[in-house]
Order: C-alpha cells, then structure tokens, then sequence
C-alpha cells in the first residue's frame, strides 16, 4: 500500500510595535508529496489476544520488586515489630500470642492490633512474564496495521478532522521561510527558536489539533497515594510520533500533553496500543518507514 508524505512548509512572520517585537506567528501549508510504499509489517492481521499478551508481558517486565525486611540489629524495625515483646508459656489459660513485655496486650502477631502482615508483600518475587521473540514481534506488527484503520484509531477516542481521508500520516520535507528567505531542513533535526509551538502548529495543520486539546483538557489530578510518590497527574494518551532517531522533533514535541515519541528501533506494542487497545493515532517521518524496511 502507498501513502503520500506531507511536505510542510512554515512561513514564520513577526511584528513590531513601540514597546518591541511581539510573538512569533507561524502559517503552515501542507502539500501531499511523493508517495511511499509502507514496509510489510502494516498489512499484518489484527490478533488482539497477542498485543494484550505483549503489552502485559512488558509491563509485568517492568514491575519493581517490593516487601518489606525482616528487623536485624540496629536497622529501624518493620511494621508492626515495633514493641519488645515476650511469651508467658503455657499453664496460663490464655493464647499463645506474644505480649508487649510488661503488659497484657498482645502485639507483633497478624491478628492483634498494630501487628504485622501475616503473609505480606516478599522482595525476591518474580514478576517477569516470558514472551517469545516471534509473538513479540508478531504483536507489534499487529498493532502497526492497526494504526491505519479508521474505524479502530476512532473507537480508540481519538479525534480526527474531516479533511484526514487516509492513515497513517508521514511527515516528509520541512520548509522555512523566514523574510522572504526559504530554507530547507530535515525534519527530525529542526530545532531552532519556538519548537514545540512550531510542532503543535504542524500538528493543527494536519487535522490532529482536536485530539491534542482532548488530551490536554482530560489532563487531571491523580486519585489516591500515587499523588505524593512523583504520579500526580493522569494525561490521556494522544499522537505518537515515530522517528529513526530521537534528536530536534523529538525534543520539541515531548512537551505536548499527551504525546508520546519513540525511535523506530525501539518500537513496540505498548507503544502502539497503550493497555492493550489497538488503534493509537500515529503519525510517522519518511526516515522512520525506511527504518522499517
């Protein structure tokens, strides 16, 4: 199958009053260029059952082993080990629980108060899932020919404008033109003055401005702990973008809510499908799909 490439260009103007020079105002034209063959990789069948069997695989990957250590010598004591405590025998009549020393309460045992966790959390648990190399990849190619279904990237809540007919979207040349002056970049190294602002203006140019506001107006709060352990907000996923390699376009547009960027060769199915869902919006450079092949 064949896909045009967007060739873009950026004509940048700035005005100027008494006080100074005001922001710096960016008009994009998108032109379909030449038409590029997408790798085979984008005509494989949909296996649902195989990208959700990936993306847990990689996430119970991921997983940091955690529980808690049992006290020795002067290290600060677990929870629910926080009491001297001793054991009154047999002959008494009463539980063979451990009592605070001194006392008649019973502490340290999973059933009294304040004791410790009966069967918690261990550190040397295995959390990793194995995947076989041949339903990874079968998985991300999978989740790759999702990406052009409509239908799919839609029922995902993604939202496109009327004017996309065809997915995915390739990004091919970058032109600016700055006084009259025009110059020609590549792409994924553009990074000069204004860049994230000159991405989410491609971005609008390319029909893909409503999704980005979806994202960032679902952006929210964090419900719970996770709020005081670095997790606040909570951000809808939005475009991901695919390149060959991560240099000026990746930097810019990381900024963006909910917009993700990631090389070709680090390329996955929890990247395509986030939680195990087919149809993430993508959009690709003409460097990344000859990465590909």
């Amino acid at each position: 199958m064949k896909v045009a490439v967007k060739d873009i260009t950026n004509t940048v103007s700035q005005d100027e009053v008494d006080a100074g020079k005001l922001q710096l105002q960016f008009e994009i034209e998108v032109a379909e260029g030449k038409k590029v063959t997408l790798p085979d990789a984008f005509n494989t069948p949909l296996r649902e059952d195989i990208i959700r069997l990936a993306v847990a695989s990689s996430r119970a990957n991921r997983r940091q082993p955690y529980g808690s250590k049992a006290h020795e010598g002067k290290r600060k004591p677990m929870a629910g080990m926080k009491h001297s405590v001793e054991w009154w025998g047999k002959g008494r009549g009463v539980s063979r629980i451990m009592r605070r020393t001194g006392q008649r309460r019973g502490a340290q045992n999973p059933h009294t108060l304040g004791g410790r966790r009966a069967h918690g959390p261990k550190v040397e648990k295995d959390w990793s899932r194995k995947l076989n190399t041949k339903e990874r990849r079968l998985a991300r190619d999978s989740a790759l020919g999702a990406t052009m279904s409509m239908e799919l990237v839609s029922s995902r809540g993604h939202r496109l404008d009327e004017e996309i007919e065809q997915l995915p979207i390739v990004l091919g040349s970058y032109t600016e033109v700055v006084d009259g002056k025009s110059t020609e970049y590549d792409i994924e190294t553009f990074n000069h003055g204004s860049a994230t602002r000159k991405a989410a203006a491609i971005f609008n140019s390319l029909g893909l401005g409503h999704d980005l506001q979806r994202a960032r107006d679902g952006r929210k709060i964090r419900a719970g702990k996770a709020t005081m352990r670095g997790r606040v907000h909570k951000t809808p996923k939005s475009i991901l973008l695919v390149v060959k390699q991560k240099a000026g376009l990746a930097q810019a547009v990381r900024n963006l809510p909910g917009v993700d960027v990631v090389s070709v060769s680090e390329l996955s199915a929890e990247d395509l499908a986030p939680g195990g869902h087919p149809g993430r919006l993508t959009v690709f450079t003409s460097s990344a799909l000859e990465g590909m092949n």
